[in-house]
């Protein structure tokens, strides 16, 4: 069995990797064009869709461009916001073909295997700056690919669906790309409710697709053929800069990377910021600049470990809200449940009764 990350995640305590920086500009902008460009098919002029991102559209096609989570975030819930068409993810990820992203791209198509293609994407798809986080594990003849929106992990949140819909659409155009216009995927895997839409999923994925899962993904049959376009040296070429982009992707909110892991190491016992910069040989001052320069602090640091752990342990595990309550640092349950309705809108056990309700299958393999 080769894998690449572990999808069951049903541990009592889920291994969150922190999230990339929110504020710092070190990602291509292809996914804010191909939103921008569906928005204007809709006659949304991409003025409207980039409004408080600071960007022009001439930005868009400069190979210089770089842009934020942030830039992202505000992108899709403008096109929430003035779209009426509520497939605009799914037409939009269908735009990202292998091209789109660059030296990434040639990379994955110069490959000599599709297993060391996965294995290339495993290591290198933050430099991208894709909307969601992918672990593939591959055992037998099916791979499993699952989703973790980046900055949208709350299920209930339209922008957290806009994530998963537009990763999963783009996925599939770069593997028709790669494999032929014949690959399919075997099953799709949702965990938000079926939105009013859900019939747009049969005919672009042409797969059972199940909604209310534990989490977000797909399978499909696992491909080891050899690469029609393998080529060593741009391969090698190719797998070259995106370590150097890797390096400026992993080094943009390192100091708030650093935090976030250590905070996840006791999620029982949070640390407070004196006892991070005693453990990362800074004064507790010089934390706060760094982190205000990286566009967070401790608080905001802190809140969201709780709400990412809040999550995931309601929707993937048995423990009762008392407990929740406690591995999370909070005095009582009451605090919890008033926190959780601040950050998801729903109580923690309408939350878990939703997260676990009835499998929807709109589906059926013909």
């Amino acid at each position: 069995m080769a894998k690449t990350g572990d999808c069951s995640r049903q541990r009592a305590e889920p291994m969150l990797r922190s999230p990339p920086s929110f504020e710092e500009r070190v990602y291509w902008p292809h996914s804010i064009a191909a939103i921008v460009a569906e928005l204007s098919k809709q006659g949304i002029a991409p003025a409207a869709a980039l409004e408080g991102t600071d960007l022009v559209a001439s930005q868009l096609d400069a190979h210089t461009t770089k842009i934020s989570y942030r830039q992202i975030d505000i992108t899709i819930r403008n096109a929430l916001r003035l779209s009426s068409d509520t497939e605009i993810a799914l037409r939009a990820g269908q735009r990202m073909h292998v091209t789109s992203y660059g030296i990434y791209g040639y990379a994955l198509l110069s490959s000599a295997t599709q297993a060391e293609a996965r294995s290339f994407a495993a290591r290198y798809l933050r430099v991208v700056g894709p909307l969601c986080d992918v672990v593939s594990l591959h055992e037998g003849p099916t791979v499993a690919v699952t989703f973790e929106p980046q900055h949208w992990p709350n299920p209930a949140e339209d922008a957290h669906r806009f994530a998963v819909e537009f990763a999963l659409s783009a996925h599939l155009a770069v593997a028709r790309d790669r494999l032929g216009q014949t690959f399919r995927f075997s099953r799709v895997n949702l965990d938000y409710a079926a939105p009013p839409h859900a019939i747009a999923y049969r005919s672009l994925f042409e797969c059972p697709v199940l909604f209310e899962q534990q989490s977000c993904g797909y399978e499909h049959v696992r491909e080891d053929d050899l690469v029609a376009l393998a080529d060593p040296r741009t391969h090698a070429m190719a797998r070259e800069m995106c370590e150097q982009l890797l390096g400026e992707v992993n080094r943009a909110g390192h100091v708030a990377a650093d935090v976030w892991r250590i905070l996840i190491e006791r999620p029982s016992r949070f640390p407070s910021i004196k006892a991070i910069a005693l453990k990362l040989e800074m004064h507790p001052r010089a934390l706060r600049r760094k982190l205000e320069a990286e566009g967070t602090s401790y608080s905001v640091l802190l809140a969201e470990v709780r709400r990412r752990l809040a999550i995931e342990y309601l929707r993937k595990t048995q423990m009762a809200n008392e407990e929740i309550a406690s591995r999370l640092g909070y005095s009582d349950e009451a605090n919890f449940r008033h926190a959780f309705v601040r950050w998801t809108g729903k109580s923690p056990s309408k939350f878990r009764g939703r997260a676990r309700g009835a499998v929807t299958n709109i589906a059926e393999t013909s």
